[in-house]
């Protein structure tokens, strides 16, 4: 959604919730939707983990 205001992504991500949602279930998606971009702009700015060192670090617990 480059480009687009954040307040315009807001709306439209609420839009798209049912109606019956909890302004909770409201905050959650918000925060959910921020932790992905983070993600995203580290992995751009090459901050990322490659997926050998993760399936490294994994091996630990996946091998109990």
């Amino acid at each position: 959604m480059a480009g687009v205001k954040v307040k315009e992504q807001v709306i439209r991500i609420i839009q798209e919730l049912p109606d019956e949602v909890s302004i909770d279930d409201i905050m959650a998606e918000l925060y959910f939707k921020l932790q992905i971009d983070t993600g995203l702009k580290e992995l751009d700015n090459g901050k990322g983990i490659a997926h050998e060192e993760v399936e490294k670090r994994m091996s630990k617990w996946l091998s109990r």
